[in-house]
């Protein structure tokens, strides 16, 4: 039987965490389930004790670092990751868990969006950017996604043990979605139902601060991803500039053969510099990403081969 483990990130969320470990025990009376602690001022941690998860603590704040230990140090077949809130219903576990079990996918989204997130979540801002990122992943990726911030997640063990984390916060249910597209794994998004918290329940998400951390994330990850696109907009754009300038120039040029406004030519003259110099370093950049594509797609051949020869 394929093990499984449930990981419940955690920070001060002592009203729902006993409820949370005990839904998915039923659900999962197999699985081994982790919290892991990251620096809870309530009584996070024991209540999670008492209800039978394994506790770890992690002292480094924010949720990239929990994530990041988590994939580090717990070991199963079939990894589920899900908020600790209690916004997101464990009977629904199977439905994220089966097509990993059946390895038609590396990574299983639960789907807030195409469900009751819209109408339960009270926080307009969320709303607005969930919906933002993924319009934005659509239009540099051109892969759909409807849910790219969801916090209910199933992993393969493919997925959890290649998966650099480098994100601290928030930001991490965006990098891992763009891990699995730009390493072309397999992504399935299932639709769940989605509860709001229940009173006296807070949330640890700061809509500006970290949407503005998400949409960092997604401009460094499109620069590293997709060098080649990236640099070529920007040269492009440079170029635009470059012409711009220099095309009044060289009109009063053929019309007079005098060459006016020496300084705008000089600029002109750097920024084209500078947009074919932009290429350059996207077909340079292109070249060491594929390259590194090339070694990953390498050792992943060989961890799924010895995958297969333990089952």
């Amino acid at each position: 039987m394929a093990k499984v483990a449930v990981l419940l990130p955690c920070y001060n969320e002592a009203l729902t965490i006993r409820k949370v470990v005990q839904d998915f025990r039923a659900q999962l009376p197999d699985a081994e389930i982790w919290v892991y602690d990251n620096n809870s001022s309530d009584h996070s941690a024991a209540l999670a004790a008492e209800a039978g998860a394994k506790v770890r603590h992690v002292r480094q704040q924010g949720k990239g670092h929990v994530v990041r230990r988590m994939f580090q140090e717990v070991d199963a077949d079939v990894y589920v990751m899900v908020d600790s809130d209690d916004t997101y219903p464990a009977d629904e576990v199977q439905k994220l868990i089966s097509p990993i079990l059946a390895g038609e996918a590396d990574m299983v989204n639960g789907d807030r969006l195409s469900s009751t997130y819209m109408t339960e979540n009270k926080r307009l801002g969320h709303n607005f950017g969930n919906t933002l990122v993924c319009v934005l992943i659509r239009l540099l990726w051109g892969q759909r996604v409807h849910d790219v911030m969801t916090g209910y997640r199933a992993f393969s063990r493919l997925f959890v043990k290649s998966c650099p984390v480098l994100a601290q916060g928030f930001e991490i249910e965006t990098e891992m979605t763009l891990h699995t597209l730009d390493k072309r794994m397999s992504l399935v998004e299932v639709p769940i139902c989605y509860r709001d918290r229940p009173a006296g329940s807070v949330s640890k998400l700061h809509t500006v601060r970290d949407g503005i951390r998400v949409l960092k994330t997604i401009f460094n990850l499109f620069r590293f991803y997709r060098p080649e696109l990236f640099f070529g907009l920007v040269g492009t754009a440079l170029l635009v500039m470059a012409f711009v300038l220099f095309a009044p120039i060289l009109a009063e040029y053929f019309k007079t053969g005098v060459v006016p406004r020496q300084p705008t030519l000089n600029v002109s003259g750097f920024l084209a510099m500078a947009g074919l110099l932009a290429y350059g370093v996207g077909l340079i950049l292109g070249a060491c990403k594929k390259q590194s594509d090339q070694i990953f797609e390498i050792l992943t051949s060989q961890e799924k081969g010895r995958e297969v020869q333990r089952s």
